[in-house]
């Protein structure tokens, strides 16, 4: 039987529903916890510090990334290092630009030189790559995340991008990729193909694990078993 602890890369639980947080946090195989706005809005989260302290109750050693949301960069750096004091294993999420598409690295130099853990995230370029890592600060943990799933719903590689980030980062010591926004489980083994250093996975790509090596022609019955029951449990009819 597939082992999730065999993999060679580190699984983040992506997710903002505080029982599924909890859930993965218990998995050995689940090596740390990011969130978004929009996943907390999806999840009907209305009170941001609240929420992250909560959580932080229960996480105490896996890193978890909470993200800021002002788009103003002054208000920026005060929610990082507000976000960074609610714990030792926070990272704080900095987008890569703001909503006018002006470069965020003067709060990415701030929040490092306060020696704050930063996760800068929504990348999708090399050119974004190259600036981040003349900011980051090889001494101090941060991360690259790199939005995969979104690059490849352009029709782009997005694994050849991640190689080039990965080799464009490896001087900085403590500095890992993200594979962000994955689409399927095979994404995993692609990340892993290229010796990506993390990948984020949402808990319904997270459950397809027991899939892994699953056989074919065992999941090929176990199809035509559900597209004849779900056409029983419809009473479909054809008049011949």
């Amino acid at each position: 039987m597939f082992d999730p602890n065999s993999l060679k890369i580190k699984l983040f639980a992506d997710g903002a529903n505080i029982s599924e947080m909890f859930e993965m946090n218990e998995k050995s195989y689940i090596k740390g916890l990011t969130t978004n706005p929009t996943l907390m809005r999806k999840s009907g989260i209305d009170n941001y510090e609240n929420f992250a302290k909560e959580v932080l109750a229960t996480v105490t050693t896996k890193p978890v990334s909470f993200e800021v949301f002002s788009d103003d960069f002054h208000e920026m750096i005060k929610q990082g290092k507000k976000i960074a004091s609610w714990g030792g294993n926070v990272y704080v999420k900095i987008p890569i630009t703001n909503t006018t598409g002006k470069s965020s690295k003067n709060v990415l130099r701030e929040l490092q030189l306060s020696g704050i853990k930063v996760n800068v995230t929504a990348i999708m370029t090399l050119k974004q790559v190259d600036e981040i890592c003349e900011i980051l600060d090889g001494n101090i943990p941060s991360c690259i995340s790199i939005f995969a799933g979104r690059i490849a719903d352009t029709g782009r590689d997005p694994e050849l991008l991640l190689k080039k980030a990965l080799e464009i980062s490896k001087e900085l010591k403590y500095t890992e990729v993200i594979w962000a926004s994955p689409r399927e489980l095979f994404n995993i083994f692609q990340a892993i193909r290229i010796n990506c250093h993390i990948i984020t996975a949402t808990r319904d790509i997270l459950k397809k694990l027991e899939l892994v090596d699953y056989p074919l022609d065992k999941y090929s019955l176990d199809t035509v078993k559900m597209f004849a029951n779900d056409a029983k449990e419809s009473r479909f009819q054809i008049n011949i």
